[in-house]
């Protein structure tokens, strides 16, 4: 089909422009300590000269590389690399031209990402200054080119450096996130809150401070003539079962005013082709062309667990005087999002997402940063992290704000796994400036980057950034601060942030993603009463943990969404043994410190705390390691399972966190390894299609179990339940059970059991509940469920045996055996099972991926349960 919307006006008379052309400009660099920089060049003579760049990337990683400094990663040596963020630095190279080459119209040099403060030069000509590391920066530098050799010249200055005068001389600073360990920056002083670069450079509880200087994204040249195409975007206007409406968006950039072609086609899963074309007479300056597109019986893209992904390609093509000269390509998928919120004599506070018209119960995990050198992170090591997530039933990611911007790789993952994305602005916590020059430089940011990676069927809602807005309502250190400033500066700066993030962050969304909702922040209400509760809204939950409650406290509420909360676990010993270089060490030593950040290090008498607290006492480094994964594992189930058994009161459950940005002792259930900690295989149970939820509650006397069914099927299913009395010695005291349909997308409280009848007078330290749901023949849910603290169980030796063949093992329990570990100290090993309980006489087959050998694997397992600990 074709919609010619415009004649074509005027027959051009200039000559043919040439297609657009790129040079990649990823390679040939060097980089010295800027000579300006006297101090830093003395301290430091061997980078005081020029040696090899890593591009992309940052100067730390060029130190790396040439081992200048240590890698950061191991041992103690994160100290060893600070001055390098505290230094001026020079990146230059060579560019060579042709005659033909600057002919061009226009040479643009194109810079996805310069972090921060940078004065790019051509032949010793400034040509750009930039300021904010999450924008992409353009500059047309033919006039300061010439035939032969080019030297480009990218000069850097530190952002602290640059900051701190500013900040050294505000009587209050601006709150911000983490107080340095390193003397740079007076406590209470950070250049953060002023600058747009990740947050988590200045590091965070769960990483290292690395403030990234450098070109961290791709650099290149862009030749082209009268015209060039800026941005393609693609705007879903109406879906429905017999067809799809779509403008597809064309920003074309023009020297002089003239006549144009623009076209666009979509191809479709099935490879069908639909194009359309429109003539236009375009302005010289920026002009926007929208092209009708319409897609008869369009496949709708469904999140994971609720059908298929299928997905359209779109390609745009800018004609000029019969020469194609420039085209762009985006992939889409066609979805319906909304934000399932009360409306006027509703539930006000509801919170929930409705794809394609469905009630999705969002399961998953928030997202840090998957290094704290970002351009050395491969696509396939996002994807891989992406499939560990669906692999475990997750529906949901949530990208946390004080990170970067991620590519376009990472959503392609997304979209292909059926993945909901939440993505924050690159907001960490820290108060914002109030000046309009900070939130027009922050415009550009969003702007670029919401249309950039539009029309991502996996994305399913912008949030305005972590913890801002509820920081500066709840926070303690906020409420001192806006005391000292006074109401006027108060209100200057909290108007700065309304007008920002309800602002210009949500105008970026209507303007460059019109489908996706917008949240102004994580946690919030829209601005619709208090921030962080479980009466309306996300929350996050950190009395667990943070607050050192008990693990129980998570079954006191139903929050209406809990966006985060979580639990910390040591790392397997092999990913110790990495970063320590030995396992000779316990959790009190330097080195155990330097990569536990929580706390500024002492987080591990929190791990402690709470292992004493519900398992006993740690008896050596690897009882340690396994006590707190299961610690973690079982305090995240709890949660999560309360939190689905809440539907529809509740409707998502995102546990922080789902990866690490450095090999340390966090909240991660993968760590930096992409080693599985025993919680990533619990949330495969927990976050199952169909569960049963056992909470036992009250205490001697007075106690019973709440028994809830979930499924999240969008059908109904015939299922049977069962809750047993088990003594430890496996001896069954009593059971119910009932025969149920359960309900699609649905949570039902099916019983309530009472100790008395279902124990007697048994003793809760030798019975425990044992709940299964079955479907059909097969037993799709199970878990034990203990009366008292599974450290004052008494539990038995379970006997656990080994039998090997080839890369599997089957293990067979004698006795009861709760939270079976595979542990493999220092060889690297992935199970496909961990964490698991075996009855009397049950047997489980695992697999295991691993670089050892079969015989390496036999000799290295050691078998771990709750019972018969040595």
């Amino acid at each position: 089909m074709k919609w010619l919307a415009l004649p074509l006006l005027l027959a051009s008379t200039a000559a043919v422009a040439a297609p657009k052309t790129v040079t990649a400009l990823d390679s040939g660099w060097q980089v010295r300590i800027d000579p300006q920089d006297a101090a830093a060049a003395r301290a430091h003579p061997r980078a005081a000269t020029w040696f090899a760049a890593t591009v992309t990337g940052s100067v730390q990683q060029a130190l790396i590389a040439t081992k200048q400094v240590p890698d950061p990663f191991k041992g103690t040596n994160e100290a060893a690399i600070q001055w390098a963020g505290l230094t001026g630095w020079q990146y230059q190279r060579t560019l060579t031209l042709t005659p033909a080459q600057l002919a061009r119209d226009h040479l643009d040099l194109v810079f996805d990402a310069l972090d921060t403060f940078a004065i790019v030069a051509v032949n010793g000509q400034e040509v750009l200054r930039t300021d904010n590391a999450h924008r992409q920066w353009r500059v047309d530098a033919k006039r300061f080119l010439t035939a032969g050799k080019n030297t480009i010249t990218l000069t850097f200055a530190s952002p602290i450096r640059t900051m701190q005068p500013k900040v050294l001389t505000e009587a209050h600073p601006l709150p911000g996130e983490y107080d340095s360990a390193f003397g740079d920056e007076p406590k209470g002083k950070q250049t953060s809150p002023y600058i747009r670069k990740p947050k988590y450079d200045w590091s965070w509880d769960w990483g290292p401070r690395i403030i990234n200087i450098g070109p961290t994204q791709p650099m290149r040249l862009e030749a082209w003539d009268d015209a060039r195409l800026a941005m393609l975007r693609v705007e879903q206007v109406a879906l429905n079962e017999a067809e799809a409406r779509l403008d597809t968006k064309f920003d074309v950039v023009a020297d002089r005013s003239g006549p144009a072609l623009v076209r666009a086609a979509v191809t479709g899963p099935d490879g069908m082709v639909v194009t359309a074309e429109q003539r236009v007479m375009l302005a010289a300056g920026d002009n926007r062309v929208t092209v009708p597109l319409t897609i008869a019986q369009p496949q709708r893209w469904q999140p994971v667990g609720y059908g298929a992904q299928p997905l359209y390609r779109v390609a745009g093509t800018l004609v000029e005087n019969g020469v194609d000269s420039d085209r762009a390509e985006r992939r889409i998928g066609l979805r319906t999002v909304e934000l399932i919120r009360g409306g006027a004599g509703q539930d006000r506070g509801a919170f929930g997402f409705r794809v394609n018209g469905t009630p999705i119960f969002a399961k998953g995990a928030n997202l840090i940063p998957f290094d704290n050198f970002p351009a050395r992170v491969t696509a396939e090591k996002m994807r891989a992290i992406l499939t560990d997530a669906t692999s475990v039933h997750m529906n949901m990611i949530r990208i946390w704000g004080g990170g970067y911007y991620l590519p376009d790789a990472f959503f392609d993952a997304a979209d292909e796994l059926g993945l909901m994305i939440w993505s924050d602005f690159m907001f960490g916590g820290a108060v914002t400036p109030p000046d309009a020059a900070f939130r027009e430089n922050v415009r550009i940011e969003a702007e670029q980057q919401v249309a950039r990676v539009a029309g991502h069927p996996s994305i399913v809602l912008w949030a305005g950034g972590n913890e801002v807005l509820s920081g500066w309502e709840n926070w303690s250190d906020r409420k001192a601060f806006k005391k000292a400033v006074g109401a006027d500066a108060q209100e200057r700066i909290g108007a700065g942030m309304a007008v920002l993030f309800d602002g210009v962050l949500r105008q970026a969304v209507r303007d460059f993603d019109p489908a996706v909702p917008y949240w102004p922040g994580s946690p919030s209400t829209d601005y619709d009463g208090p921030v962080d509760t479980d009466a309306a809204g996300d929350r996050h939950f950190w009395d667990v943990w943070s607050g050192s409650k008990p693990v129980a406290n998570y079954l006191n509420s139903c929050p209406r969404f809990m966006s985060e909360y979580g639990f910390q676990a040591m790392p397997d010993l092999a990913t110790i043994r990495d970063f320590a270089g030995t396992l000779d060490v316990s959790p009190t030593d330097a080195v155990m410190k330097a990569h536990q950040k929580f706390l500024a290090g002492e987080g591990n008498d929190r791990l402690l705390f709470y292992i004493r607290e519900r398992l006993g006492e740690p008896r050596g480094l690897a009882d340690y390691v396994y006590l707190s994964q299961v610690n973690q594992a079982q305090a995240i189930e709890m949660a999560a399972l309360h939190q689905r058994a809440c539907r529809p009161v509740t409707m998502g459950s995102l546990y922080w966190q789902l990866n690490d940005t450095w090999p340390a002792i966090s909240w991660s259930s993968i760590d930096y390894d992409g080693r599985w900690k025993l919680l990533h295989h619990a949330a495969r149970r927990f976050f199952a299609d169909q569960v049963i939820v056992a909470e036992h509650t009250g205490g001697s006397g007075d106690g019973a179990t709440r028994v809830a069914l979930v499924s999240d099927a969008t059908a109904p299913v015939a299922a049977v339940w069962r809750v047993r009395a088990l003594r430890t010695d496996g001896h069954v005291i009593d059971e119910r059970s009932g025969a149920v349909t359960l309900a699609p997308l649905s949570a039902t409280e099916v019983a309530t059991l009472p100790d008395a009848e279902m124990f007697g007078m048994t003793d809760p330290k030798d019975s425990v509940v044992l709940a299964e749901l079955s479907i059909g023949d097969r037993v799709v849910d199970r878990r034990i469920v203990e009366r008292v603290l599974p450290k004052d169980v008494r539990w038995p030796d379970p006997g656990l045996s080994a039998r090997w063949d080839g890369r599997t093992v089957t293990i067979t329990a004698t006795r009861l055996a709760r939270a079976v570990m595979l542990d493999f100290g220092a060889v690297s090993a992935r199970p496909s099972d961990d964490g698991f309980d075996l009855l009397p006489g049950e047997r489980r087959t695992i697999t295991v991926a691993s670089p050892a050998t079969p015989a390496q694997l036999r000799r290295a397992l050691t078998l771990r349960s709750l019972g018969g600990r040595k």
